[in-house]
């Protein structure tokens, strides 16, 4: 089987991680915490997903020349990623990622974009030849809009497909959905998008509706433990999620994006590529960190076996 080419267009960040009993409140100082740093940034954790899935993938983005860029980049190369594209900025620093996650896996995030808020178009455009070889090009919104416009344009003209991950969550102009091939929301951010209060697999439809007739192709809504809704031309499909024993959610949507990405570049049909991305983010969310939870073709295979 070839592998699948992706390429990813987007934030990477350096993850400061404080594990606690309990989220703290506002105003609220919470002791006893662990704390770790890991790689993160949901573009390099999505390039990273796809990488350990058996994707031959590229990384666009933008790093600080700082000590934490070197070793964001180190850790992509090692994990056989080209990273041929990655802009070095002397302007900024890297970005950095706050989180706080509690005992059940849940979690708050506060990021510093850094030198992610400067990618631009034009640096989108030097990786132009890999977004055109791609089999698949995947995005999110950690980076300038414009940036992710000029990767979906582009894909979209070559004929790849595009999956836009459309978080943190923001308005979207139509001009860039009609490039999108699959988008892939959780429920809070299929309802800023669609203007539909989104809190089961009913709402979740209609939201997926409302976005599909703004161009998008097809619409994955992602329901945490209790799976995907997938919407297309040919109607909706639930696809059941597995159950785990969650320790820390952070990285699991970026994971799941990066899987599916390979799945469905090697040819996999797209219930069947949801399913094994799914199986890829319930692995990612019983580790801690981000791109340190993300599973391997190996691994995710046999948790495949396992759940038949």
């Amino acid at each position: 089987m070839k592998k699948a080419r992706i390429a990813v267009v987007g934030s990477s960040n350096t993850d400061m991680i404080i594990r606690l009993a309990h989220l703290p409140a506002r105003g609220e100082t919470v002791l006893g915490g662990r704390f770790a740093i890991a790689a993160g940034g949901k573009g390099a954790n999505q390039a990273v997903g796809a990488a350990r899935a058996g994707g031959d993938v590229t990384f666009i983005a933008r790093l600080g020349t700082d000590m934490l860029g070197d070793k964001a980049l180190a850790g992509l190369a090692g994990d056989g990623i080209n990273v041929d594209f990655v802009v070095r900025d002397p302007g900024a620093p890297s970005g950095i990622a706050l989180i706080f996650t509690e005992e059940s896996g849940e979690n708050i995030i506060a990021v510093a974009a850094g030198s992610n808020g400067r990618l631009w178009p034009a640096d989108v455009r030097k990786g132009r030849k890999a977004i055109e070889r791609a089999d698949v090009v995947v995005a999110q919104l950690e980076t300038p809009l414009a940036s992710v416009q000029a990767a979906a344009s582009i894909a979209a003209r070559a004929g790849a497909v595009v999956i836009l991950n459309p978080a943190p969550a923001q308005p979207l102009p139509d001009t860039l959905l009609r490039h999108v091939s699959i988008i892939t929301p959780n429920e809070t951010e299929a309802g800023l998008l669609s203007g539909i209060r989104v809190g089961n697999a009913a709402s979740a439809a209609k939201a997926a509706d409302r976005l599909r007739a703004r161009g998008v192709r097809t619409v994955i809504v992602t329901l945490g433990s209790r799976g995907c809704l997938v919407v297309t031309e040919g109607g909706r499909t639930l696809v059941p999620g597995f159950k785990v024993k969650a320790a820390d959610t952070t990285a699991a949507g970026d994971i799941f994006n990066g899987a599916l990405a390979v799945a469905l570049g090697e040819g996999t049909p797209l219930l069947e590529s949801v399913r094994f991305a799914s199986a890829a983010a319930a692995i990612s969310v019983t580790r801690l960190g981000a791109q340190p939870s993300a599973p391997t073709r190996r691994e995710i295979e046999a948790f495949l076996a396992r759940h038949r």
